[in-house]
């Protein structure tokens, strides 16, 4: 009887252990774009930080986004088991900040003076001048940003995820979700380690002997600034098309609008998709700017008055 129990433990778990494989494979690439969006966004967020810093601060954010999908995975499971309601809205919330992160960085020129600008330049070159302390305080500033930034990109990836395995078992369930998650922030962090420290590969190899070493590193040197710069754009607008692309699956009076503007673009109409989630990123992220600035002054007003 103990045997015939333990056999059918092992057949049971073998059983679930195959299904979180095949749902592991089709929630990892429904998950893609995500992860791409992940990457540029967060090594992005890295940038402007000293050589020598970039690893730990890498792994100062790698062990933010470890915290929080050790939140988001339980959450998600309550959420999906008592309020399913509820995850629409928040992945619209998560959406709408992304949408006015993206749109404040564009504008941030514009709603700041000359003066402003020429003051934190200022400040931040005093920084890294004399005070060891302050350029602490920029780069912790610079860990808390891009956690958030991977609090809202993993709510997606584990509410696709989720998606994904929702008929499933509550075990195939809790094992496809906690293997997501480890492989998501392993893989976005390794790359972005990489990407960060690729200067330093070819400083190395510009100055190893051999032509062949020296020229790959002079081409690293070169491409490295250029790299970084690309993933710059790349973060800006994946919090457009992420951003976009949540609030536009939520509201139902935007569901035709990639139709609508397929018929526009004719031979490009395979673009209408990420271009209206564009679209709708910018706009939204217009509107929540402008709502905060707004609030920001009437506060403002009213403490001085």
């Amino acid at each position: 009887m103990a045997a015939s129990s333990l056999l059918l433990l092992i057949d049971d778990i073998a059983a679930v252990l195959d299904d979180v494989a095949l749902l592991s494979k089709a929630a990892a690439k429904q998950t893609t774009g995500v992860l791409g969006d992940d990457l540029a966004l967060n090594a992005q967020q890295v940038s402007g930080v000293a050589a020598d810093r970039e690893l730990p601060v890498v792994w100062a954010v790698a062990k933010g986004s470890f915290k929080n999908k050790a939140i988001l995975v339980p959450a998600a499971l309550a959420i999906s088991a008592w309020a399913p309601w509820a995850v629409t809205p928040l992945l619209m919330v998560g959406g709408a900040y992304l949408c006015f992160e993206g749109f404040e960085k564009l504008a941030h020129k514009y709603l700041h003076s000359a003066e402003d600008l020429a003051a934190d330049q200022a400040a931040l070159s005093q920084a890294a001048l004399d005070a060891q302390q302050d350029l602490l305080a920029f780069e912790a500033d610079k860990v808390r940003g891009a956690i958030r930034t991977d609090f809202i990109l993993s709510a997606e990836i584990i509410a696709i995820t989720l998606g994904t395995v929702s008929a499933a078992a509550f075990s195939t369930q809790v094992l496809v979700l906690s293997g997501i998650a480890v492989l998501m922030t392993v893989g976005v962090y390794g790359l972005v380690a990489g990407i960060v420290k690729l200067d330093d590969a070819g400083l190395y190899l510009s100055r190893h002997e051999g032509s062949f070493n020296q020229k790959i590193g002079r081409l690293l040197l070169v491409a490295a600034p250029w790299l970084m710069k690309a993933l710059a754009v790349a973060g800006t607008a994946a919090m457009f098309l992420v951003g976009g692309g949540i609030l536009a699956h939520g509201l139902p009076f935007l569901h035709e609008l990639p139709a609508q503007l397929a018929q526009v673009l004719g031979p490009l109409g395979g673009l209408a998709s990420l271009l209206s989630s564009g679209l709708v990123g910018v706009v939204a992220g217009a509107l929540v700017l402008a709502g905060v600035t707004l609030a920001q002054r009437l506060r403002g007003a009213f403490a001085k008055g």
